[in-house]
């Protein structure tokens, strides 16, 4: 490792979500960067998170925390509706940003996250952490590779059981829905297949069903998808499914690639391949997707190593959503105004 990146990182968190100790809290951890600072709207919450996580402090507020000389990153976490406004603030603060996905809760809302990035000159990025596993790496350089022939079908499937009803991601107001939450990494997973389609994919259709008792709310929603060189994409999501399941089927003239859990793949590392010498799996390790994300962001920040992903990658994300949305005959999810 170069010098400059053996500096720890300085880290301030936004909130005390559950997904914040596996996410960040173990892999600075075990890379060694600090985590200096947390605030949380209930400071009983944040001071329980600081206690359990080795965090150095508690602030007061998420202003507090922005306002925080020693906090040069910022990690965010919140429900998605919070997601847009509280980067734009860290941007506008002088900080890193390290921003749970979407990056906001529409196009219009993310074109104004890429537009604060520039002129901060920080590093900002989208949390889309199973590109960094070799996973995914994997699949990409078997794509790459020609083995399995021409880029003709590529399916991807995140779904989960439901959360319960009170949980923000039912929440329109807060930005919720099955695709803010799981199908952005359906979504994303066919767009950074683009380097071996012709191009980036464009919708075809949509079609989604709405949650019970949560009006303007996608429950599931199916997306179909057309690459220029003519392979085709099935991007789903379901919120409410009889299963964890985080699949991706890359099929070609000459065979397929399959991941089967490849959002997280610490739990399920393998990749099977399948052509006409025969099938094999590969295992690629079950180290998590989210230390690898956070050793790349530190090296970008740290040393200026390049990023598969930045601001213009979150606007192209979010623009796709906003359509799948519209095509299903939902809304885009609506902006969440934060007091002074």
């Amino acid at each position: 490792m170069s010098e400059p990146a053996a500096q720890p990182l300085r880290i301030g968190i936004l909130g005390a979500a559950r997904i914040t100790e596996n996410a960040l809290v173990d892999p600075a951890r075990a890379a060694g960067h600090r985590i200096v600072a947390v605030a949380a709207r209930d400071r009983s919450r944040a001071e329980a998170f600081a206690a359990g996580h080795g965090v150095e402090r508690v602030v007061g507020s998420y202003a507090d925390l922005l306002a925080d000389p020693e906090v040069e990153v910022v990690y965010n976490p919140l429900a998605n509706g919070l997601h847009g406004p509280w980067n734009l603030a860290a941007l506008a603060a002088g900080k890193h940003v390290l921003s749970e996905k979407p990056s906001a809760s529409n196009a219009e809302e993310a074109a104004e996250v890429r537009e604060a990035a520039a002129k901060a000159g920080t590093v900002f990025m989208e949390a889309f952490h199973y590109l960094f596993h070799p996973v995914t790496r994997r699949l990409h350089e078997i794509v790459a590779s020609g083995e399995l022939g021409e880029l003709r079908r590529v399916e991807t499937l995140v779904a989960i059981p439901a959360p319960p009803d009170t949980d923000p991601r039912w929440c329109l107001p807060l930005a919720g829905g099955a695709v803010m939450d799981l199908g952005c990494y359906s979504l994303h997973a066919q767009r950074m297949l683009a380097p071996w389609a012709g191009g980036m994919p464009r919708l075809v259709s949509a079609r989604g069903g709405e949650r019970a008792g949560a009006p303007g709310v996608d429950e599931w929603l199916d997306a179909e998808l057309a690459f220029p060189d003519g392979a085709t994409g099935s991007a789903r999501c379901h919120m409410a499914y009889h299963e964890l399941e985080m699949s991706c089927r890359i099929v070609g003239t000459r065979g397929e690639a399959s991941a089967p859990n490849f959002v997280l793949p610490q739990l399920d590392d393998r990749i099977v391949v399948r052509t006409a010498e025969g099938e094999r799996t590969e295992r690629l390790g079950t180290r998590s997707s989210y230390t690898y994300q956070l050793q790349a962001f530190a090296e970008r920040v740290r040393g200026g190593a390049p990023l598969p992903l930045d601001a213009d990658d979150a606007v192209a994300t979010m623009t796709l959503i906003d359509a799948c949305y519209r095509a299903a005959g939902f809304e885009p999810r609506p902006r969440t105004a934060i007091g002074g």
